[in-house]
């Protein structure tokens, strides 16, 4: 699956049950699934205002406040980068972190605006006893599809859990864009002209547009 239709795959996380049911109650849930659901619900609300949707800089915005209590940007930051994070210096760590950071959030707006039509289905988990990493399995469902593997591996930080990394039918969201980073670095021949550059898209793509 290529890194564009991974990331946008990986959206629906916190879209995919905007108008419709999730087949198991929330009440029903564990903890790490409940913050899925959390993040759901949040959108469901906001996505039934035209105007809003309508509006990308909002959407922005609030997917930004909505996902970011969800995800460990962080953890994420560091996987992606992997061997690149240890040799950056702590303003690129800390560069690359915000920027990788808008350029997710940009993808999730996308989908928030783009999927309507897809239904969850939590897959049964435990929590043994102690443990501070899970993955929470689920399938996306859509009318007339067979249905696509999207499991989550969180991480329990300060009585939290929260989203680091995502699997798409068994591929990782953080292998692909360490991947694509990797070979970026080697293109643009530093980290620090990737997060450049990443920096201007990000600003270009967010800028308001002229009617």
């Amino acid at each position: 699956m290529k890194i564009k239709q991974l990331s946008i795959v990986m959206a629906i996380f916190f879209v995919f049950n905007i108008l419709s049911a999730v087949t198991a109650i929330a009440a029903d849930l564990l903890a790490p699934q409940q913050a899925i659901q959390e993040a759901s619900d949040k959108l469901q609300n906001k996505l039934q205002d035209k105007a809003f949707s309508q509006n990308f800089a909002q959407v922005t915005q609030f997917v930004d406040q909505t996902i970011y209590p969800h995800t460990d940007f962080d953890t994420i930051s560091e996987l992606v980068l992997g061997a690149l994070w240890k040799s950056a210096s702590s303003d690129e760590q800390s560069r690359f972190k915000q920027e990788f950071k808008i350029l997710l959030i940009r993808t999730y707006s996308r989908a928030f605006i783009e999927f309507k039509d897809w239904t969850v289905r939590f897959l049964p988990m435990e929590i043994p006893n102690g443990a501070n990493k899970v993955v929470v399995k689920t399938e996306v469902l859509q009318p007339g599809m067979q249905p696509i593997s999207v499991n989550y591996r969180m991480l329990l930080r300060n009585s939290e859990w929260k989203a680091y990394d995502i699997m798409i039918e068994g591929v990782s969201l953080v292998t692909n864009y360490r991947s694509t980073f990797s070979n970026e670095v080697k293109t643009k021949g530093s980290l620090n002209a990737v997060i450049d550059s990443l920096a201007k898209r990000n600003t270009e793509a967010l800028a308001p547009k002229n009617s």
